[in-house]
C-alpha cells in the first residue's frame, strides 16, 4: 500500500513539474459573473441576468440576503434587491464561490464522500473568515468569504487520479497524499484562475503556522479560521501550542479564549457557516 502512495505522489509531483497536470476550470457561470464584476460598464442589472440563468444559485444569494449577516428592515424577495443590497463586488465573489460546489462531486462513493467532506469543511471556514475580516480586520469580507471556499481547491485534481484511475486506499494514507500535494497544488489552480495574487498563496500559507506578515492577510483568516473549526477535537493541530502562532496577535485575538463561548460572535459564526450550506 505504501508503494502505491508513493506512486500516486511521484506522478503528481512529476505532471506538477511538467505542466501537465490537468487542473479544474471554473464553472461557466463563475467566469460570466467574473467578467461582470471586472468591466467598467456593467450595471446591477447585467449581474442579475447573468445569475438568474441559475435557479439554485439565485435561490441561495436571495437566502444569504435575508440571513442575519445581511438582514435589512425589509425582506428581500428578489434577486435584482439581493444584488442592489450585496453590492456587485460582494455578489460576484459569493456566486463565484458558491458556484463551484458542483465541482465538487464523483460518480464513486468513496471519493463523493471526501469531495462534500471538503466543500462542507471549506463552506464552515468561509464562513468564519467572513465574520472574522468583519470583526478585526480592514479586510474585504467577500474576498475572506471566497479564500475560505478555495483553500482546499487542490484536493480536487487529487481524489480526480484516485477516482479515474480506480485506485483502492486507506484514507489515512490518501489523507497522506491530500496533505502533502494539495497545497501547491491549491496555488496553481488559484493562479491558472487569475484569481487576486492575495488569495493565490492561500492554500500554501494557511497551514503555515510560524509564517510571519506585517500585517493580517487572508491566509491569516482562513487559518484562524481552521483552528476554530477543529478546537476542542482529537485534531493533531490541538496539539500545538496556539501561543505561539503570530496570526493571533495580527488579528488581535487571544488565542486562550475560544471564540465559540463569545455568544455575539459564535452565533454569527454559526450563522455565516449555515447561509453557505
Amino acid at each position: 500500500m505504501a508503494n502505491i502512495v508513493e506512486t500516486i505522489k511521484s506522478d503528481l509531483t512529476s505532471a506538477i513539474e511538467n505542466d501537465k497536470l490537468v487542473l479544474p476550470t471554473l464553472p461557466e457561470v463563475a467566469l460570466q459573473v467574473r467578467e461582470i464584476a471586472e468591466s467598467e460598464d456593467s450595471a446591477i442589472a447585467d449581474l442579475v441576468k447573468v445569475i438568474s440563468n441559475d435557479t439554485a444559485l439565485s435561490a441561495r444569494i436571495i437566502r444569504v440576503c435575508n440571513s442575519p449577516l445581511f438582514r435589512g428592515n425589509r425582506a428581500i424577495e428578489n434577486l435584482n434587491m439581493a444584488v442592489s443590497r450585496l453590492g456587485m463586488a460582494y455578489t460576484s465573489n459569493l456566486a463565484m464561490g458558491l458556484a463551484m460546489e458542483q465541482m465538487f462531486q464523483a460518480t464513486s462513493d468513496m471519493i463523493d464522500k471526501r469531495l462534500r467532506a471538503t466543500w462542507q469543511t471549506s463552506t464552515e471556514v468561509a464562513g468564519i473568515c467572513h465574520v472574522l475580516a468583519q470583526h478585526y480586520t480592514r479586510l474585504k469580507a467577500d474576498q475572506a468569504t471566497l479564500a475560505g471556499l478555495v483553500h482546499l481547491i487542490g484536493v480536487l485534481p487529487i481524489l480526480r487520479y484516485v477516482e479515474d484511475r480506480d485506485i483502492q486506499i486507506s484514507s489515512i494514507m490518501l489523507d497522506n497524499v491530500i496533505d502533502e500535494l494539495h497545497p501547491k497544488i491549491g496555488c496553481l489552480i488559484l493562479k491558472k484562475w487569475d484569481f487576486p495574487t492575495e488569495l493565490q498563496n492561500v492554500p500554501r500559507e494557511y497551514a503555515n503556522f510560524q509564517r510571519e506578515t506585517p500585517s493580517a492577510d487572508y491566509s491569516d483568516l482562513v487559518m484562524i479560521a481552521n483552528l476554530q473549526l477543529v478546537a476542542g477535537s482529537d485534531h493533531p493541530w490541538n496539539e500545538m501550542d496556539w501561543t505561539t502562532i503570530s496570526a493571533f496577535d495580527r488579528l488581535g485575538l487571544d488565542p486562550n479564549i475560544d471564540m465559540s463561548e463569545e455568544e455575539d460572535l459564535n452565533a454569527q459564526m454559526e450563522a455565516a457557516m449555515a447561509l453557505l450550506q
